[in-house]
């Protein structure tokens, strides 16, 4: 995916057989207007971050071949790296039977998906001990990015 596209145009509410299993892209946004958005590394298949698109931000992630996300904190539209210098190349966008949730396989053009530092949003894992409570654990020990 690259260079700049046309404007995307996504099917309306289909039958279900169709939905599920047909050749017509009808993203499923929810009450909000939102899709989440599980994002990997074309090379690795590591998941790198979670986040939320809104119709705006799908459209332009199709059109421009990078990633665009909806921060909810912060209420508006988000190109990935736009002031990080993560960009995001987009090489394949998937979406799940139901339409209602996509994968994005990119290619990271700077080390880090992480706002923190770290090259994935996952760099910890949780663990309960045996009195009950739950502990993190860092499975991504340096940070890469600033």
């Amino acid at each position: 995916m690259s260079g700049l596209l046309p404007e995307p145009v996504f099917a309306q509410r289909l039958p279900k057989d169709i939905l599920e299993e047909g050749d017509l892209f009808s993203p499923q946004f929810n009450e909000q207007g939102l899709i989440p958005a599980i994002t990997i590394d074309a090379d690795t298949a590591e998941t790198l971050m979670f986040a939320w698109m809104n119709e705006e931000a799908l459209k332009c992630t199709l059109r421009t071949g990078e990633a665009w996300y909806w921060s909810r904190s912060r209420g508006e539209l988000w190109h990935k790296g736009a002031t990080s210098g993560q960009i995001q190349e987009v090489i394949e966008l998937r979406t799940d039977c139901d339409q209602d949730v996509v994968l994005l396989k990119v290619r990271p053009r700077s080390p880090g998906a992480c706002h923190v530092g770290y090259n994935s949003c996952f760099f910890r894992s949780v663990h309960m001990n045996s009195d009950g409570t739950v502990k993190l654990s860092f499975e991504e020990n340096e940070k890469i990015a600033k």
